[in-house]
């Protein structure tokens, strides 16, 4: 028996992504997301117009894909609850937001060179997608409050552990991305970490990470 509900959030598990891009000072940007999803060589990436990422996507039209590991989650949840923005959006100071000029230093990540796009990658992420846009759309209703990017991929890192011997192939088994579903990290599975963001968000839930 189904039961009819106003769902408040439709997040129900996607990778998180690093996405890095750079600032109008030509500083180095990096924002944890997980609204993105993949088809060829192309990805689709939602984010809210009232963040710096979303900007500097409009402006520099590249960006760099990062996808973290499970392993990182800790990394990745020090990012949460930050923007580059130096005038923090009231929506987002109210569940806690706060202005950080180094992403990276923040965050414990190193900043890498990419070799064909201006934005950084993060050295310790073992997938790395640097990545042109190929066009942008508003939506979200009447007053469009968010945008959806086309990204094409024009180069692709991974570490060498990933891949299946001898081929260009990704192993699944060897690769645990990070995850998260409705606000909170998972890995192989489990909930792997307390979220910030969560808490930001005041969801309901009562978990029990099982990662330190």
């Amino acid at each position: 028996m189904h039961v009819t509900v106003d769902l408040k959030v439709l997040y129900f598990g996607t990778p998180v992504v690093l996405i890095g891009s750079r600032n109008p000072d030509g500083t180095a940007n990096l924002a944890p997301m997980s609204s993105a999803w993949w088809l060829g060589h192309s990805c689709m990436l939602g984010l809210g117009n009232s963040g710096q990422t979303t900007a500097n996507l409009l402006r520099e039209r590249q960006c760099v894909l990062n996808l973290p590991s499970a392993s990182m989650v800790d990394a990745v949840d020090r990012l949460a609850l930050t923007t580059a923005a130096p005038v923090v959006p009231a929506h987002k100071a109210a569940i806690g937001y706060r202005y950080e000029p180094d992403k990276f230093a923040a965050a414990g990540l190193t900043e890498q060179a990419a070799e064909l796009v201006a934005a950084p990658r993060v050295a310790q992420c073992p997938i790395q997608l640097e990545c042109e846009v190929d066009a942008a759309h508003q939506f979200g209703g009447p007053e469009p409050h968010a945008t959806a990017f086309q990204v094409r991929v024009v180069r692709a890192h991974v570490a060498p552990d990933l891949l299946v011997p001898g081929t260009h192939y990704v192993d699944p088994v060897r690769w645990d991305p990070l995850i998260m579903k409705f606000c909170e990290f998972f890995g192989g599975g489990d909930n792997v970490y307390p979220s910030r963001l969560a808490e930001g968000w005041q969801m309901p839930h009562q978990l029990r990470p099982t990662m330190a």
